[in-house]
């Protein structure tokens, strides 16, 4: 009897272990459990795994939340989840390859849930939606994974997006048909949206904040459209006083910050960011570490580009005009972070003007070898004064009309003049001194450089995009 129980414990113990193994392999990853502690969470704060959900992701502040319907049909927050990587540039996806993560209202249903993912579990956001395609929008594949690596993605630790695929799953299996996901770039905050004024993506920014307005107002998600070439919300009744107060009350926060001299900004990352307690794992411990540590159930696909996570984003002080007037980079998007570096910028002295100068002469010709000869006294050994110009050469004697030397006497006074002997021929008695010639000397006035061409000089926009990367067409 005692055999047959210790059989029976065995066999049971290692179906067990199998179905444990089997969690986290193909198909069987979509039952996932909602770890117990997520359980405790939703109990305290009155909500139960059936009840709707919605996601909201900030790209500024790499976070991604949860929130959760209560037993009153109002949605509350449930959880907030550090972001391991976003790839790109604040602002909406544009076309395939451009590591743009999406910005918008994306709905996920059933069918976009992937467990056969190489980065663990993952979920389609659905981009394009209909507001993309208006626009001529292309990409693929554009998903919330696991594994600290994006090209365009939102990519969470293992552990995260596990719970967060069990959360969806179990919101879908109780009837949900389409889970909201609101991608958005920062979080829609007077401060934010001050500084960010003048950013070329402002006008789409503040139409998607039509959508959080209403929903940070009624608790609800809002029901979303496009018309025109926009989102709208609720059937673009508009209606309702309390958004409409709350709209009021932003755009007199930020007017104020304005008046009190929030700079206009535009931030300007390497390629993305994430949150800050991953940054700090990895410039401790290095890329490896972070990768081993939350992606241990992915592909080993490793950190996309560690390179550009280390330094916070370039930002760029616009002036009224929206044009860049100072770059500076910050240590973090942490808004302390980009205050400080503005300030620092504000703060660095004036480049000094450059002193004038001196007037530089126009260069003078050059005289004549026959000009620059020296009047040598015989056996005197050094040169007499050289001549700068024409102008204050001595005229030379006129040559008189007729040279008694003989010939080989007059030919040899040319020596120094064509052959650069040093060694002069002997004058005849009855003769005159022959002048030696001595090789100019250097003129101490420089002609001015022809002026650079400024067209072949390369420059680069700090608001070019960063070197396009294919998307990863992978199953994700």
């Amino acid at each position: 009897m005692a055999i047959r129980h210790f059989a029976l414990v065995a066999l049971v113990a290692l179906t067990l272990g199998a179905c444990e193994e089997d969690r986290y392999r193909g198909s069987a990853r979509h039952y996932i459990p909602i770890p117990s502690a997520t359980y405790t969470l939703m109990s305290e704060k009155g909500m139960s795994k059936d009840q709707p959900i919605l996601i909201r992701s900030y790209k500024k502040e790499s976070e991604l939340e949860v929130w959760k319907k209560r037993g009153d049909g109002k949605y509350a927050l449930l959880k907030t989840f550090p972001m391991c990587r976003w790839s790109g540039q604040l602002g909406p996806k544009v076309r395939e390859g451009d590591r743009m993560s999406p910005e918008g209202f994306y709905a996920i249903t059933p069918a976009q849930m992937n467990p056969n993912s190489s980065y663990y579990v993952s979920f389609n956001m659905g981009y394009p939606n209909a507001y993309d395609r208006s626009y001529g929008r292309t990409g693929s594949n554009l998903m919330v994974h696991g594994a600290c690596s994006s090209a365009g993605c939102y990519s969470m630790t293992d552990d995260q997006i596990g719970e967060i695929y069990a959360l969806v799953r179990e919101a879908q299996n109780a009837g949900q048909k389409a889970v909201q996901m609101q991608a958005l770039p920062f979080r829609m905050t007077p401060e934010n949206l001050a500084k960010h004024r003048l950013d070329p993506n402002i006008a789409f920014w503040k139409n998607l904040k039509e959508g959080t307005d209403y929903f940070e107002v009624a608790k609800d998600e809002p029901a979303v459209g496009v018309n025109g070439g926009r989102y709208v919300f609720n059937g673009g009744s508009g209606g309702d006083v309390a958004v409409a107060q709350k709209r009021r009350d932003d755009d007199a926060q930020v007017a104020a910050l304005v008046a009190k001299g929030t700079p206009a900004i535009k931030l300007v990352y390497d390629d993305g960011d994430q949150h800050p307690s991953f940054k700090s794992t990895l410039i401790a411990s290095g890329s490896d570490s972070l990768n081993r540590s939350v992606s241990w159930a992915s592909r080993d696909v490793g950190v996309s580009r560690p390179d550009a996570l280390t330094i916070g984003p370039r930002v760029v002080v616009l002036d009224d005009k929206g044009k860049a007037k100072a770059t500076i980079r910050a240590d973090s998007a942490d808004n302390d972070a980009v205050l400080a570096a503005v300030a620092a910028a504000a703060a660095e002295p004036a480049a000094k003007p450059e002193p004038a100068k001196p007037a530089v002469a126009e260069p003078k010709p050059v005289a004549s070898a026959a000009t620059q000869v020296a009047k040598v006294s015989p056996g005197a050994g050094q040169q007499a004064p050289v001549a700068a110009s024409l102008a204050a050469a001595p005229a030379p004697a006129p040559q008189a009309a007729e040279d008694n030397r003989p010939f080989y006497q007059r030919a040899l006074g040319f020596v120094p003049l064509i052959g650069g002997s040093s060694q002069a021929a002997a004058p005849a008695e009855d003769a005159a001194p022959v002048a030696s010639v001595v090789p100019a000397a250097p003129t101490s006035v420089r002609a001015p450089l022809p002026p650079r061409r400024s067209d072949s000089l390369r420059t680069t926009q700090l608001d070019q995009p960063a070197a396009a990367y294919s998307s990863q067409t992978a199953i994700r």
